[in-house]
């Protein structure tokens, strides 16, 4: 009987050791982060808590899903710099299907722990380029040169590429999934996550906090997003929407101006403004399309009360000129930011919007503010008019066939 007993307590110890392995197995996760956009400083702390919560959690690893035409250099070094550090393995997807990782992106996927890219997506293009195309000269060549020994030291650091990584950032070159999987630039291919996590089940990767075999196969994937502040900032960072926010401020205090007391215009516009200077912070800004567009507004104020248009016309050519070379900056911009531009079609739209704002609206309110009043109270300032009754307080007094009873001294 008692070896009956010890035989049954070995079976369910065994059985038990066995359902805790796999309830252990079933209960591995990964966490994910969604990179999307501008590389700018919400993206680099988004990344960084990432980090810091994969570690926190015991994840298996954290997968960065990318797509990035690039960014700030600041942020992206911020990034590389915790990714190389990062005591967790790290996995940089290019991800969905049409995504890229261009300029600051071709780093940020260099250093990762594991790289991989779903088909049709592709990874390049990080050099340095101005207002007039590909940047030469002097500080041209050292821009491209410090970039390309960075790109070329995260490649070795990772056993990666490093001749195609600084033919990257000196010849702005971009290649397929495919041909970078070929070329030993990212690791592998994969469809979905799910067989990326698949895929790299078992891989053995170093970390800052020593060697690790990833157990991803099977692994629950826990999404891990932008808090809703860091969301409503990082939407801002784009040209169109800083340069709409910034046309829309201004006109916004300007109706303020003329109708002291609405509030809300007044209120609107500095939030807009605000918001518009939080995301010239993470673009190449050039300051002098934002005098252009200024002086377009000041320019457009003055033709009010003026005769003629002429002042309105140069408003205009300012305000087109302005827009055009808001985010085009003389000073050679960094490797990690993309060439960017306001779209042609908003540009029009805005120009239209605001010479219209002008010709019509304000004027047609500067022109009533002046006109010869009509009726009311105020046509009887100055009149003569001679009392008909006793005026004690009160009276009656004709003034041009209008009567009017007012009140007067005793």
């Amino acid at each position: 009987m008692k070896a009956w007993a010890r035989f049954s307590l070995l079976a369910i110890s065994i059985l038990l050791s066995g359902l805790l392995s796999a309830s252990a197995q079933g209960g591995e996760h990964v966490d994910v982060i969604t990179v999307k956009g501008v590389i700018d400083p919400l993206v680099a702390q988004y990344v960084g808590r990432g980090i810091e919560l994969a570690q926190q959690d015991g994840a298996q690893c954290l997968v960065i899903q990318l797509d990035t035409p690039g960014g700030s250099e600041g942020p992206m070094r911020d990034i590389v710099q915790d990714m190389l550090n990062s005591p967790v393995p790290i996995v940089v997807y290019v991800s969905p299907a049409g995504a890229r990782a261009g300029s600051a992106g071709v780093f940020i996927t260099l250093a990762a722990d594991i790289a991989a890219m779903a088909p049709g997506t592709n990874i390049g293009a990080a050099h340095p380029v101005g207002i007039t195309g590909v940047i030469t000269g002097t500080m041209g060549e050292k821009m491209t040169s410090d970039a390309a020994a960075y790109a070329k030291a995260i490649a070795e650091r990772r056993g990666r590429n490093a001749a195609w990584a600084e033919k990257a950032v000196r010849e702005s070159v971009s290649i397929t999934a495919k041909e970078a999987v070929e070329s030993q630039v990212v690791d592998l291919m994969a469809d979905n996550l799910t067989e990326l996590l698949e895929k790299i089940d078992g891989w053995k990767v170093s970390t800052a906090a020593g060697e690790r075999i990833l157990a991803t196969k099977g692994a629950e994937p826990h999404q891990v997003p932008m808090s809703l502040p860091q969301k409503i900032l990082h939407a801002i960072v784009d040209p169109n929407i800083a340069y709409l926010l910034f046309t829309i401020g201004i006109w916004a205090l300007i109706a303020e101006f003329y109708h002291p007391g609405a509030i809300l215009p007044g209120v609107t516009g500095a939030i807009c403004l605000i918001l518009a200077f939080v995301a010239f912070g993470s673009l190449p800004v050039n300051w002098g399309g934002v005098a252009l567009i200024v002086l377009a507004v000041i320019l457009f104020i003055l033709d009010i009360k003026v005769a003629g248009y002429a002042l309105s016309i140069g408003g205009t050519i300012a305000f087109i000129l302005g827009s055009l070379m808001i985010f085009s900056p003389f000073a050679p911009p960094s490797p990690a930011m993309p060439p960017l531009t306001v779209s042609r079609p908003l540009i029009a739209v805005m120009t239209a919007s605001i010479t219209a704002f002008f010709l019509f609206a304000l004027s047609a309110g500067i022109r009533a503010q002046r006109a010869k009043v009509i009726s009311g109270i105020g046509t009887m300032v100055g009149a003569t008019g001679v009392a008909t009754s006793d005026l004690d307080p009160w009276g009656t007094v004709p003034v041009s066939y209008t009567h009017l009873t007012l009140p007067t001294k005793a």
